[in-house]
């Protein structure tokens, strides 16, 4: 079991930090299939009935709920278990997310097979969300080590994997339960054992070729900035201390806001494209693909700008721009135009994957690199929370609305309270100030 400690995964002399980022990545790529999940909705609420929907038959925001309680657990087991992974080291914890996740993937094949609602909820929602925090904040603690020099473009790289993680899984998903399905079955059973072997491989091979820096290393050539004025600090704060902080508290509000807003479009991006567009299921699979893949790049990009302008100044933009592309969707249903609406909440997209890549730079900056994975840990229990508030919130006021009125226009209010959930993020943002002296670690 010595090779699973911390110890045998410090690097060597010789050892280069870019094969980190595959490994990040091949963890982050597996466990981001949670973003692709919406492609089971419409499915799994005809498992009964199979080609059209029973009452006994799950409704979608009843399987909806799994999607909310894993992202949920990803928070709070993140905050639990932050401690243990700065201490037990990437390989340890990334082998630990990889039994939790992948298990959570066969038990929800089994709530499918037995038409169990409980077992989905205990399997992919409980356990794989367990997984999901354990393989979420790994890599990116690892990767900030290995890239002190650029810590926006180190998150990006890491985080950018679970934001790709639906362009990948949302088709697979789409092509396997194609190919399984009869006609007495929609295939998704087969589907998720298959993509639970897949993904166990590849987060395996992540684990056996990630390293940790030797203590005190620093890249060839790099000097430590002094003090700056873009709330950058060379003091730490341990984790204890710095959810005592306004700015721990801040930067939670701005998360949770950012995510609510983009995490609920995303969790009903299948259905809902249907919906107001009429389009097939396949082509929703390849537009919840589409916004995966900004998603990822919108990690990777704005991250790595914020580098440049600072955390501070992305975020507005994030906040700004954001609620201007919300207010614009309802009007590119209005015109019918289904080439405009993909643009407009693929940009939102970018933003919201951007959102999560930066706040571990933002929390670097604010509380320096002591412990910086656990705090990381602890903040994302405002995703817990968005979670439920996003994901809950389309899916409980969208089934409202279709009530009163056509399916198409069911979305639009929906757009509407995303604005104001951007507007509270904003206004945390403009709040934050460099963190009181008085909470630093004593040298």
């Amino acid at each position: 079991m010595s090779f699973l400690s911390r110890e045998a995964t410090v690097a060597g002399p010789n050892f280069s930090r870019w094969l980190v980022p595959p490994a990040a990545i091949a963890v982050h790529m597996c466990i981001g299939q949670v973003y692709g999940f919406s492609v089971f909705k419409k499915p799994l609420s005809k498992v009964l009935g199979i080609t059209t929907t029973t009452p006994a038959d799950w409704t979608e925001a009843d399987v909806g709920v799994a999607y909310s309680v894993a992202l949920a657990l990803l928070g709070l087991s993140a905050a639990v278990f932050g401690k243990w992974v700065e201490r037990s080291g990437p390989r340890k914890t990334m082998l630990a997310s990889m039994l939790c996740f992948c298990t959570g993937l066969v038990l929800a094949a089994l709530s499918v097979k037995f038409h169990q609602l409980w077992l989905l909820y205990a399997g992919y929602g409980l356990i794989g969300g367990i997984g999901l925090g354990l393989g979420y904040i790994a890599p990116v603690s690892t990767l900030m080590k290995w890239f002190p020099d650029r810590p926006g473009m180190a998150t990006g790289m890491a985080i950018m994997g679970f934001g790709g993680g639906a362009l990948i899984g949302g088709p697979l998903a789409e092509e396997l339960m194609k190919h399984f399905s009869t006609p007495t079955s929609v295939g998704a059973s087969e589907a998720m054992l298959v993509m639970a072997g897949l993904y166990a491989v590849a987060m395996i091979f992540g684990a056996v070729i990630v390293r940790v820096p030797p203590a005190d290393w620093k890249p060839a050539g790099w000097v430590p900035k002094t003090q700056s004025a873009k709330l950058v600090t060379n003091a730490n704060v341990a984790v204890d201390t710095a959810w005592k902080t306004p700015q721990f508290w801040l930067l939670w509000v701005m998360l949770c806001m950012n995510v609510s807003a983009g995490i609920g479009i995303l969790g009903q991006a299948s259905p809902m494209i249907q919906d107001m567009f009429k389009v097939t299921p396949a082509a929703a699979a390849g537009y919840v693909g589409l916004l995966s893949l900004c998603n990822l790049g919108g990690r990777f990009f704005w991250s790595s700008v914020s580098d440049l302008t600072g955390r501070k100044g992305i975020y507005c933009v994030y906040f700004i721009l954001g609620a201007g592309l919300y207010m614009s969707v309802p009007w590119t249903q209005g015109q019918g135009s289904v080439t405009l609406f993909v643009v407009a909440t693929g940009l939102i997209l970018t933003m919201y994957g951007g959102g999560f890549a930066t706040i571990p730079a933002y929390l670097r900056d604010l509380f320096g690199s002591y412990q910086v994975g656990a705090i990381h840990g602890r903040l994302i229990t405002a995703w817990s929370m968005a979670a439920i508030i996003g994901p809950q919130l389309v899916d409980r006021l969208s089934v409202a609305n279709k009530k009163t009125m056509p399916a198409e226009q069911a979305y639009n209010s929906i757009f509407y309270l995303m604005v104001a959930l951007l507007c509270i993020g904003l206004v945390a943002n403009l709040l934050v100030r460099p963190v009181d002296p008085k909470y630093h670690v004593k040298q």
